[in-house]
């Protein structure tokens, strides 16, 4: 029987063949985050093989079907990477329920297509923060089973021990979920506090900071400092640049 059917992923198979609807086509193809897509969508401003279409899942094989936004072709974009190195105080968003600052005003005035976060800083958080228009390649980055480790160096409320560094790296579960470090080192110590350098493999919600407290231990400042192979260097705080083909193969490797 022909016809059009969903599925449980929300992918719609029309006479056998699988279609995304056009508004997660547009974003698959780097040129807007699908809730931008779908508003261009119902203001009238995207045609499917020439026909106006104001519904964003309207179904769409990519590749086959033709899009175009505002009579303009949606070849896929050129893939861009950046790094920024995100002050404190800012929230990885594209926008904030609550009004706050997002990363996003680091870029202001500048020239840039469509860029997502790949990964997040919490808002307390600083370093190193990629963002692309490629939203395959991206997922592939922050696959915790083939993405590369990240690296952070962390001000701590006290002076480490030799055990606390072992139960680092050992981990420990919390609410059912277990949390670890790669790697854990003291880099330099104060009279009070220190810094250490700590390596995941993983990135969970703010995981550095909750494998830290479950040993009663206070973050003073995190910085990511490097991911896989890319440093953050000597980039100012709220800088970016454009990645080079070979960073970005190499963060792949």
């Amino acid at each position: 029987m022909c016809g059009t059917r969903l599925s449980g992923s929300g992918v719609r198979r029309v006479a056998g063949v699988a279609r995304h609807g056009v508004a997660r086509v547009i974003s698959k193809m780097g040129m807007a985050s699908r809730t931008t897509a779908a508003a261009w969508v119902r203001a009238g401003r995207v045609q499917v093989n020439g026909r106006v279409v104001r519904d964003a899942e309207f179904p769409v094989r990519q590749g086959v079907d033709r899009v175009t936004i505002d009579g303009q072709s949606t070849a896929a974009a050129t893939r861009v990477v950046l790094m920024l190195n995100k002050p404190r105080g800012l929230v990885t968003t594209t926008s904030d329920e609550q009004g706050r600052a997002t990363v996003y005003q680091c870029f202001a005035g500048a020239d840039l297509p469509w860029l997502a976060p790949v990964g997040r800083l919490d808002k307390a958080s600083e370093g190193l923060l990629l963002f692309s228009n490629d939203p395959a390649w991206a997922a592939r980055l922050a696959n915790p089973g083939s993405g590369p480790d990240k690296t952070y160096h962390v001000q701590i409320d006290q002076l480490p021990s030799a055990a606390l560094l072992q139960k680092l790296a050992r981990g420990v579960v919390l609410e059912g979920e277990r949390l670890g470090a790669r790697s854990a080192r003291c880099l330099r110590s104060g009279a009070r506090h220190a810094w250490l350098e700590i390596v995941l493999d993983e990135g969970r919600n703010r995981q550095i900071r909750r494998l830290l407290g479950a040993f009663d231990v206070s973050v003073l400042r995190l910085v990511r400092v490097r991911i896989g192979a890319l440093p953050l260097g000597e980039l100012p705080q709220g800088g970016w640049r454009l990645l080079s083909e070979r960073e970005i193969a190499a963060l792949c490797a």
